[in-house]
C-alpha cells in the first residue's frame, strides 16, 4: 500500500520521519524520496540483517538517514538520543517479511525446514523451540488460541506435548506436521494449518502486541502538532489494538491536549484520519498476493 502511506504520512521536505520497521527498507525510500532534499528519517528494527540492509539500500541518502538497531518499542529512547522533540510522521509496518520467510534460516515460515527460532531480534534470549519444548500444555493451547485464533488449539497443544515425550521438536518441518496432524480435514484447508500456529508463536516470541501497545502509547507524545501515525497491521488482533488505541486518545478532542487528567498526567490527542479500515484495491492484491490481508489506519496529532 505504498501510495497509501504515502498519503497518509504527508511526507514533505525538511520534516523529520520514523520507519519504526525497515524491513526491505522500500517504504524507507519512498519517504527519502517524498521528504527530499533535507528531510530526515530516522530508521529502526529490531533485526540486525534489516539494518545491514538498509546500510546499503539507502547510502546514496546516508546523510539524511539515522539507523537504530532497536524495538520500535524504545523509539522514545532514539528521539532523546537525537536530541528530537518531536517526529512529524511515524510508520509501523508490522507484517512480516519475505526475508523472514524465505532467506532468515529461523523458521519462521512452515514450508521449510530450519531451526525453530523465530526470534526477530538474536539478542532475545527465548526462542520458539524453547516455548514449544518448555511450557505446559494449557500455556500452549492458550498461546495457539489467544494469538493465534486457532480453533485446534487444544488438539494441537495436546500432540506437541506428546510427541516431545519421546524427543524435542528442533525444526519448523517438524512443527508443522505435527499441526497438520493434528488439525481435522485431511489437509484440505483454505490456508496451510499451520498458519495461525506459527504466527502466534513469532508473536509470543517477540512480545509482538505487547510493545505495539507500549508504542502506540507513547505516540501522541512523540508526534510534533499536525504530525501523523500510519500503522500497518495484518491481522485481527494487532488491528484491534491499533483501532482501540486511536479511539481512546481521539476522545479528549476539543479540549486541551496538554491538560493534566485525574492522575496527573497530560492527556494525549490524536484525530482518526482513517474513519474505516484501509485495504488494498484487488490490482494490489494481484500483483502482490501478500498484500491481501494488509489493514492500514492513520491518524494525527491534535
Amino acid at each position: 500500500m505504498r501510495a497509501e502511506v504515502l498519503e497518509y504520512l504527508n511526507c514533505r521536505p525538511g520534516k523529520i520521519y520514523v520507519d519504526g520497521t525497515l524491513g526491505g527498507a522500500g517504504h524507507a525510500r519512498d519517504i527519502l524520496a517524498q521528504s527530499a532534499p533535507d528531510g530526515l528519517l530516522i530508521g529502526i528494527d529490531q533485526d540486525a540483517a534489516a539494518i545491514a540492509h538498509a546500510r546499503v539500500a539507502l547510502a546514496d541518502q546516508a546523510e539524511r538517514v539515522r539507523l537504530f538497531h532497536i524495538n520500535f518499542a524504545r523509539l522514545p529512547e532514539v528521539m532523546g538520543q537525537l536530541g528530537l522533540a518531536g517526529a512529524d510522521g511515524i510508520l509501523l509496518d508490522l507484517g512480516i517479511s519475505l526475508h523472514h520467510l524465505q532467506g532468515s534460516g529461523r523458521g519462521f515460515s512452515f514450508l521449510s525446514d530450519e531451526p525453530l527460532d523465530m526470534r526477530m531480534d538474536i539478542r532475545t534470549a527465548q526462542t520458539a523451540a524453547d516455548l514449544v519444548n518448555g511450557l505446559k500444555e494449557d500455556d500452549l493451547r492458550r498461546i495457539f488460541q489467544e494469538y493465534g485464533e486457532e480453533r485446534w488449539a487444544g488438539r494441537i497443544a495436546r500432540r506437541i506435548c506428546q510427541a516431545r515425550r519421546i524427543q524435542p521438536i528442533r525444526t519448523s518441518g517438524e512443527l508443522a506436521r505435527l499441526v497438520g496432524a493434528a488439525t481435522p480435514g485431511g489437509g484440505r484447508h483454505r490456508i496451510h494449518p499451520a498458519t495461525r500456529v506459527f504466527m502466534a508463536l513469532r508473536i509470543a516470541v517477540n512480545g509482538e502486541l505487547d510493545r505495539l501497545a507500549e508504542v502506540l502509547d507513547r505516540v501522541p507524545e512523540l508526534l510534533t502538532p499536525g504530525g501523523r501515525v500510519c500503522v500497518l497491521s495484518f491481522h485481527s488482533l494487532e488491528d484491534r489494538i491499533v483501532k482501540q488505541r486511536f479511539r481512546a486518545m481521539e476522545k479528549r478532542v476539543g479540549r486541551d491536549p496538554w491538560q493534566p487528567d485525574a492522575a496527573g498526567r497530560p492527556e494525549r490527542v490524536l484525530r482518526i484520519l482513517t474513519r474505516k479500515v484501509v485495504r488494498p484495491g484487488p490490482d494490489e492484491i494481484g500483483a502482490n498476493p501478500m498484500a491481501r490481508s494488509t489493514r492500514l489506519r492513520a491518524a494525527e496529532r491534535i
